[in-house]
């Protein structure tokens, strides 16, 4: 550390009491000074020739005689720098080191030791000795801008704030003669000692060194991520402590609601400074922000910036990350599932605009500009529509998302969802809401959204059928594995018409790999056609449905049927088969949406022919079952 020493005179200062401090001299002393609770006993001569402060004073009448004393107070640096200054004016040698320079240069500006005053003044000699030697070293540097921190409202008048940070700020950006011989950490070589310094000096700081544009981006993420665990730790461990008295709690209550502000306004900085590149900062790192940010009840602005970093890069993201606590007093659910939603409709809002760069922009009025096309096939967010006010400042977000991200955000979406359905307290809507924010291209099968609405159906037996319904309309059977299906098929917690769909597309999948065509109408019998186009005057008990439903999930398993292929066990398969025909016809209005999306027809008998052919272990020695037993249902008649 550099040092500089003024004057050549030994040190004859001495107290004579305990709070008083005098001069050894032959000339008697004629000048009392009050700094804080110490008296000076000194002499006007030196002291007047160089303090414009003093001259002024002791010119006022009824001042500075003998016995008078000149109270100074709130002097800056206390009575240490008024002493310091004192024995400059005298000629006795002091020490100036980056530790004591700012204390010292705010005292010889309070007291006017400047070059008005006398040539070759203290004033001027300090900062000669900052620029020349303590700014080109970087502790120095960094030791006195620690130091304004005390008097920050006259440093920052004398411009001592301002040029330490331009100077920690060009040493940063070249450091040639700043940085270590050798580096241990994975942050930059300066992250550690700028994160010692208050959330104003390292935002100044940061903003110098961007401003250069010497310092990769990369970088500064780095060093915002030192400076975040440095100053961020876990509020809410923090937050929890344990008082025994009521006094204590209330002082502790104010505590903790200090610290809140600092660390908000600390995060707040932080969110401010993130570099604009993508892979400055890490996906883990931005949710871990948002975490905070909730937690400490941020602005919106700095929420919404970090929602739309997020979902810049949400492809890096884990599920551990995207699972934030909720904070509501509200409501009682686990995670903040709302903040997610946010997230993914800023991710819908880049993949939309990425597809939409090289089209033509539709015109005004176009009623094409909410087709599915133009979302990015799926059904446009709020967020989404606004994409006309915000196209400028979301230009950078509109990088093309390919379709590995694509699918890595659907499989993270997927386990996500399956953690947090085992919230007994989440709502179905805000599910929905989360799992029909992905693109469709994201989901190539729907293996993990089934086990997502099976999990759902677990934590919350009490569902009535038609939010059952509702929730299983997410599910596209087209996308669901053969082992997804046959699970599908057995699960007593799926709807009904799932189920049936499910077999449906299950036995369209045997007949293709097993290269033949696909059991329809015309194969069957005109018997077994009878009984397909037969109506049923009353409706079977509860009982008989599950029965029946049970018989279905065996058949579709590959289990033999197990009841008897007599006239009677026709009638009854029948007389059930009609009556699933019209619990389907009642559902046929609820249904419309699911069947466009498989494909089928509109018609419920149709629909019931096409689930007659059920999938078995071999589809053609079910119709030869059919066949010999078709010939004594007609002998029987007969």
């Amino acid at each position: 550390m550099k040092f500089m020493k003024l004057g050549g005179r030994p040190d004859t200062f001495f107290s004579p009491s305990e709070s008083a401090r005098s001069v050894y001299t032959e000339v008697a002393t004629d000048l009392q000074i009050l700094v804080g609770n110490c008296l000076y006993h000194l002499h006007k001569f030196p002291l007047l020739s160089k303090c414009l402060l003093l001259q002024a004073l002791c010119a006022e009448p009824g001042c500075g005689g003998d016995g008078d004393v000149i109270e100074l107070a709130g002097f800056p640096g206390g009575a240490e720098a008024f002493e310091a200054c004192a024995k400059f004016c005298y000629g006795i040698t002091i020490t100036v080191s980056a530790r004591n320079l700012v204390p010292l240069r705010c005292a010889a500006a309070h007291l006017g030791m400047s070059e008005a005053a006398d040539r070759g003044n203290l004033a001027a000699k300090l900062d000669s000795f900052l620029a020349s030697c303590l700014l080109g070293r970087w502790k120095d540097a960094l030791a006195v801008l620690h130091s304004t921190r005390h008097g920050a409202p006259l440093c920052e008048e004398l411009g001592l704030t301002s040029r330490c940070v331009d100077a920690v700020a060009l040493l940063i950006a070249s450091p040639a003669n700043a940085m270590p011989a050798k580096s241990t950490s994975a942050s930059p070589w300066w992250a550690h000692d700028v994160a010692e310094l208050g959330v104003d000096m390292f935002w100044r700081i940061m903003v110098a060194v961007k401003s250069t544009g010497a310092v990769h981006e990369k970088t500064v993420g780095d060093a915002l991520k030192a400076y975040a665990r440095r100053w961020l730790p876990n509020v809410a461990k923090d937050a929890e402590q344990p008082f025994d008295d009521a006094g204590a709690i209330a002082a502790a209550d104010d505590s903790v609601k200090q610290v809140t502000t600092r660390h908000r306004l600390l995060l707040e900085k932080i969110v401010s400074l993130l570099p604009v590149d993508k892979d400055a900062v890490s996906c883990a790192f931005l949710l871990k922000l948002l975490k905070a940010a909730n937690i400490l009840s941020a602005s919106a602005a700095s929420k919404a910036e970090l929602v739309r970093r997020v979902a810049w890069q949400l492809e890096e993201a884990s599920v551990g990350d995207l699972l934030i606590p909720s904070v509501s007093c509200v409501s009682d659910m686990l995670y903040d599932v709302d903040a997610v939603a946010a997230i993914l409709d800023e991710f819908a809002l880049r993949h939309a605009a990425a597809n939409a760069q090289p089209a033509e922009p539709p015109a005004a009025g176009s009623p094409d500009d909410d087709s599915p096309a133009r979302s990015g096939g799926h059904r446009r967010s709020r967020s989404d529509e606004s994409v006309g006010f915000d196209g400028a400042r979301r230009s950078s977000s509109a990088a093309p998302v390919s379709q590995y991200a694509l699918a890595r955000v659907g499989r993270l979406v997927d386990a996500l969802l399956i953690e947090v359905s085992k919230d007994p307290n989440l709502p179905v809507d805000k599910l929905l809401a989360i799992a029909e924010a992905v693109p469709d291209s994201a989901r190539p099968e729907h293996d993990g959204l089934y086990k997502v609405v099976d999990s759902y159906l677990k934590a919350h037996p009490e569902m009535s059928k038609s939010a059952r319904k509702r929730l299983c309309r997410v599910l596209n059977c087209r996308k669901l594995s053969e082992k997804a299906c046959s699970h599908a098929a057995q699960n007593e917690l799926l709807p009904l018409r799932v189920v049936v769909q499910v077999l449906f597309f299950e036995h369209a999948r045997a007949a293709a790999l097993s290269g033949g065509p696909v059991a329809s109408d015309s194969d069957l019998p005109s018997n077994i056609k009878a009984l397909l186009s037969s109506k049923s005057a009353g409706s079977e008990d509860d009982d008989a449905d599950r029965v029946d439903e049970q018989r279905l999930r065996a058949l579709a398993s590959g289990a033999s049927p197990g009841d008897d292929w007599s006239v009677e066990g026709l009638r009854r398969a029948a007389s059930k088969i009609a009556t699933l025909r019209m619990k389907m016809e009642e559902d046929e209005d609820d249904d419309e949406e699911f069947v466009r999306k498989a494909g089928l027809s509109r018609s419920a008998s149709l629909r019931f022919r096409a689930f007659c052919a059920l999938p078995t272990a071999n589809p053609k020695r079910m119709l030869s079952k059919l066949w010999p037993l078709a010939r004594s249902i007609t002998a029987d008649r007969h």
